[in-house]
């Protein structure tokens, strides 16, 4: 999933570079109002650091491009955006991009263009005791939120892509509100701090010389400088916007027909991507990278008017080879219908049931447990079916709290035999789950056993089958009848390891992944390499003849 960050064409892959240039740089840069919490010597002294990088010629240039580069790519965007329609947080992040430029202009003139020209001394102390007492002040804690927030929506929309972020948000979101915090924190703090200093008086004149405070003639001219600046920046943003609503009034003279199977036919305007004429429709299209050609989820089928399309761009052909989609399968955030379409969306998000139903499906590397009965046709060969089905229920109802219990869920029973999945936060505690599970199960085989051996019943024998890797969740089936199931290669290698375990006479087979996950060093264990039907490359794993004396197995090779 990691290609998938840097999928789409050049215009995204330069907003999500200058993006994370920015947002680095505000990260330090709320880090350095902060210390004004601690200690205002460490204040100067972090922000003497940074500059060393901000100021320096390659440091500024990267910077500053990276400023006008993103804002200026915003401006494009929304003078070509085909409609407005959008997510609340998408929504959200672009109001917020389009009024942080309105406060961070004045900033600049009073810091940085302040000291380029006029030799200002704009340390920290200066910066905060410029805006103290006015309502500058509360503006720019008002932009530091906005910076802040309108990063943070960005870097959650281009993350989320991967599977590590899923795990992380929860932390992430501390820091996420951590940092303004202690960013608000350090300004209240050193500002009352140093504005104390400037009404007390004493040292008003030091502080000023050492700032080079600037003159009333200076002052004018910055504030007119702040006046041209932000004059030309509404005049910038009314331009994007006045292109945009042309833009709108001379394609909707034009329409196109697009018929969704399963869903309602509409007419929307050419030019827009099929994802865009969804939204504008009110059709819900499922697009977790927000349409940037990243994610594939809004990939749809053309069932009718594939041939009146162009062939797919370089980066859509790249999307579409990772999930090796058919040829008439196509990304509706890259297509732009010129006649009519009949497709049919792979995901939909409304909940419906139809042949393209809710289940977007995910990817995550769990461990799976494959048990099968040994012996289990001869055994129940000439018995009614009521006592075929009466063991089987007996069976299960011995071994199956045993998987509940650890974490585990019986993902499908197969004839005399099952299918267990461990969900869990992260692999290894889904590997320990399966570990413990495996244990239980043949503690609890062991009084049933006990339980038939008093009735003059033969034992039951099993073979189980654990491993963990990628695996694919979601709703499979035919419309309406589509139960949340896993696929994936690991269920035919932890079903290849069950059918080992016959061969061997053992009960249990625990791949070397599982123990890694887990934990454990594999140069302890006695590993077996097995080469598995359907398995490409040979696979290590651990021999257990009882599944009960598992523990004692894993304690005494890591001791």
């Amino acid at each position: 999933m990691a290609s998938a960050l840097w999928q789409g064409n050049w215009i995204t892959r330069t907003r999500i570079i200058t993006g994370l240039v920015l947002f680095t740089y505000a990260f330090f840069h709320f880090l350095n109002i902060g210390l004004g919490l601690l200690s205002p010597d460490w204040m100067e002294a972090f922000q003497d650091a940074r500059q060393l990088i901000t100021r320096s010629v390659l440091g500024g240039l990267i910077l500053y491009t990276a400023l006008i580069l993103h804002a200026g790519l915003a401006l494009w965007s929304l003078a070509r955006r085909r409609t407005l329609r959008m997510r609340p947080a998408a929504a959200l992040q672009m109001l917020l991009g389009f009024l942080i430029p309105l406060q961070l202009l004045s900033h600049l003139a009073y810091t940085r263009y302040s000291h380029e020209i006029y030799g200002v001394n704009d340390e920290m102390a200066y910066v905060i005791v410029l805006m103290w007492a006015s309502p500058e002040a509360w503006q720019q804690s008002a932009l530091l939120l906005a910076v802040w927030i309108h990063g943070c929506i960005g870097l959650h929309y281009w993350l989320r892509l991967t599977r590590w972020w899923r795990r992380l948000i929860p932390w992430m979101a501390g820091v996420a509100v951590l940092i303004p915090g202690f960013a608000l924190a350090g300004f209240l703090t050193e500002g009352r701090r140093i504005h104390g200093l400037f009404v007390e008086g004493s040292q008003r004149p030091a502080l000023m010389e050492d700032f080079n405070w600037p003159s009333r003639e200076v002052f004018a001219e910055l504030l007119l400088t702040d006046s041209r600046w932000f004059t030309a920046f509404l005049l910038l943003l009314g331009l994007a916007a006045a292109a945009h609503v042309l833009n709108r009034l001379l394609r909707r003279r034009r329409a196109v027909r697009i018929r969704y199977a399963f869903g309602p036919e509409i007419r929307a305007e050419r030019g827009l991507t099929l994802l865009q004429m969804s939204q504008a429709g009110g059709v819900q299209h499922t697009s977790l990278c927000g349409g940037k050609g990243r994610c594939t989820t809004c990939r749809v089928v053309v069932e009718e008017g594939g041939d009146t399309l162009p062939p797919p761009a370089p980066p859509e052909a790249r999307s579409l080879a990772r999930v090796q989609a058919p040829a008439n399968m196509r990304l509706a955030c890259q297509i732009r219908p010129e006649a009519p379409l009949t497709v049919t969306r792979m995901f939909r998000p409304d909940g419906r049931k139809t042949r393209a139903h809710a289940s977007q499906g995910s990817e995550q590397q769990l461990a799976v447990l494959f048990l099968d009965m040994r012996g289990f046709t001869a055994r129940t060969a000439g018995q009614l079916p009521y006592d075929v089905v009466f063991l089987l229920n007996r069976f299960f109802d011995a071994i199956v709290p045993a998987v509940t219990r650890a974490g585990g869920t019986v993902d499908k029973y197969l004839g005399d035999g099952l299918l267990a999945l461990f969900e869990a936060a992260t692999p290894a505690r889904s590997a320990e789950a399966a570990l413990e599970a495996a244990t239980a199960i043949g503690t609890a085989l062991q009084d049933f056993n006990a339980r038939l051996a008093a009735d003059g019943e033969p034992q039951i024998r099993i073979g189980i089958g654990i491993h963990l890797g990628q695996l694919v969740l979601g709703e499979i089936g035919s419309a309406g009848h589509a139960p949340r199931t896993i696929i994936g290669g690991s269920v035919n290698t932890a079903s290849r390891l069950e059918a080992k375990t016959k061969d061997l006479g053992i009960e249990l087979l625990v791949s070397a992944r599982v123990l890694q996950a887990a934990g454990y060093p594999l140069d302890r264990f006695p590993l077996q390499e097995f080469q598995l039907r359907g398995v490409s490359r040979p696979l290590a794993a651990l021999a257990v003849e009882q599944a009960a004396a598992l523990p004692r197995l894993l304690a005494k090779e890591q001791g």
